[in-house]
């Protein structure tokens, strides 16, 4: 029997004691550096992976104790988004529509995985270097979550810091329990032993199946305890108020049959979202206040109560944005019902000096229009679409609504506050990336049927689409086959002159591949340009044009 000191498996001292060992066990002495630890390229890839879950679960956890916080990945990609330069947001939305948002997360989810994975590699040459690698970006999060256009509060940085040193220890763990056991054992006794003790396989994927499972009750249980802010059951109880005098349903003759056509009112749940929150803000009326507030005689600070006080109006209006390319779907028409802008700020009287309305979100986002715009147009204070509460993800509780001007200038959603200011002294958010200040809509026309490279019968075709002109109305659509004259197409009797228009042209297809070309001339006799222009910076020029293909007989 020997006396042998005790070991930890990393090969550290932990203390000395006298052990009664049969000699068998101890038959082959310690191989020289046995105690360094095997960490196979896969177990490293798993174990940072997994330790970065874990750190994001507990951090989402830690958000959602306080309305005001909220994920790091949240936070870096809000920073993200106001510090990308206007061509990679134009490049992003060309490539990923609505659906621009979860391309981000996507993003910053597989940079984070990278990130992860050569921290996780760092750690098996220096531990401390791998911690001041984690720190690094905890230190990123937390930075981000107080600063920026809607900073929270010093304690904000919580969720990030307390998920890094998370990160960390799992990591540490993980990577450390993969160490072999010392030494090699033999004889009967041993293999007992042997039998009762966990091979560092099955103790290094049993700590990655718990750490995961933490991973998961975490980040799923912070989200479920999020759910306690969600301004949800608030737009449930708020009703829709009534119109003082509610339109009509629209006459039949503003719409075509025609297969494929686009509905005169978009749904709801169609309607095209375009802005830069990357999580919806949550505002129960509750809590809610709007304030009118700069160059005005009288600020005011309005509770849902007040506004609904007001005279409320409807009115049927086409939103388009700035990033619709040629032919593109950014852009739906419904019918609003909200507070006229001009009377709310005629109570709280504009000062002579002031040449601009600024709407701000809740969120920072901030967009600036022209005072002058306020010319009998029935620019709104919103608070229903289409016969509901606005969707919590179109601008619940209230929202801006200016006819003939491009959403990044005018359509603020989540409104909290309204600034008269002037251009000079102030820029809304997409100004100073590169955007033009006044931003009003352009003359423009869509193919909507035929779909291009489609295959159609020969013979008489439906061809038809919408045409848009705000606040000047649309005179005529014209469409072009091939290089061939251009022909009258028929238009839809105007419901008025800030929603769009439907047409419709019956073409005598003949078999081949053909180019069909559409353009639109407003009330003021402006032609759509063939001109192609990008939408940056005051929106897209150009005529929609596609190719169809018909069939042989």
């Amino acid at each position: 029997m020997r006396s042998v000191t005790k070991i930890d498996l990393s090969g550290s001292p932990l203390r000395t004691k006298d052990m009664n060992l049969p000699d068998d066990l101890l038959a082959a002495p310690v191989p020289r550096g046995s105690a360094e630890p095997s960490h196979p390229r896969t177990s490293v890839v798993a174990s940072s992976l997994v330790a970065t879950l874990f750190g994001l679960g507990a951090a989402e956890m830690l958000s959602s104790l306080s309305r005001k916080t909220q994920s790091p990945v949240l936070d870096v990609g809000d920073r993200a988004v106001d510090l990308a330069p206007a061509w990679v947001k134009e490049l992003a939305i060309s490539l990923f529509g609505t659906n621009d948002k979860i391309a981000l997360l996507v993003g910053i989810a597989v940079v984070l995985g990278g990130y992860a994975v050569a921290v996780g590699f760092v750690f098996v040459r220096s531990r401390w270097l791998a911690a001041g690698g984690v720190a690094a970006f905890g230190a990123v999060g937390a930075a981000a979550a107080i600063t920026g256009r809607n900073p929270g509060p010093l304690w904000a940085v919580l969720p990030s810091l307390g998920g890094a040193v998370l990160t960390f220890g799992a990591l540490n763990l993980l990577l450390r329990s993969q160490v072999p056991q010392l030494g090699r054992v033999g004889g009967p006794a041993s293999a007992s032993i042997a039998a009762s003790v966990p091979s560092p396989r099955r103790r290094f994927l049993a700590s990655v199946a718990g750490f995961g499972a933490a991973a998961a009750v975490l980040g799923f249980g912070g989200r479920k305890n999020r759910e306690r802010f969600s301004a949800a059951s608030s737009r449930t109880a708020t009703g829709v108020p009534v119109a003082a005098s509610p339109l009509s349903p629209i006459p039949a003759s503003t719409t075509f049959e025609v297969e494929g056509i686009s509905a005169f009112f978009t749904p709801n749940d169609e309607f095209y979202r375009i802005d830069t929150a990357l999580t919806v803000p949550q505002l129960p009326i509750d809590s809610w206040t709007l304030r009118i507030t700069g160059m005005v005689d009288r600020p005011v600070e309005l509770t849902f109560e007040d506004l609904l006080a007001r005279p409320i109006v409807e009115s049927d209006i086409t939103l388009t944005c700035v990033s619709n390319e040629i032919g593109g779907g950014l852009m739906g028409t419904a019918r609003w019902l909200g507070v006229r802008l001009d009377d709310l700020l005629a109570d709280v009287g504009v000062m002579a000096a002031a040449d601009q309305i600024v709407g701000k979100s809740s969120d920072g986002f901030t967009a600036g229009f022209p005072v002058e715009v306020l010319d009998g147009r029935d620019a709104l204070i919103a608070v229903a679409m289409n016969g509901e509460s606005l969707p919590l993800q179109h601008g619940f509780p209230a929202r801006l609504i200016v006819p003939g001007l491009y959403g990044y200038v005018s359509a603020t959603k989540w409104l909290t506050e309204i600034n008269l200011t002037r251009f000079e002294d102030f820029d809304g958010y997409w100004v100073p990336r590169g955007w033009d200040a006044l931003g009003p809509i352009k003359t423009q026309s869509r193919i909507d049927t035929p779909r291009g490279l489609s295959t159609v019968s020969p013979g008489t075709i439906a061809i038809a689409g919408v045409a848009w002109a705000q606040t000047r109305g649309i005179d005529r659509v014209e469409v072009q086959i091939d290089d061939g004259e251009w022909l009258e197409a028929e238009l839809a009797a105007e419901l008025n002159d800030v929603t769009w228009r439907q047409w419709k042209f019956a073409w005598d297809a003949t078999p081949g591949r053909h180019t069909v070309t559409v353009r639109a001339t407003d009330r003021n006799g402006d032609v759509q340009t063939a001109d192609r222009a990008t939408p940056m910076p005051n929106g897209a020029t150009g005529q929609h044009q596609i190719v169809v293909l018909v069939a042989d007989q």
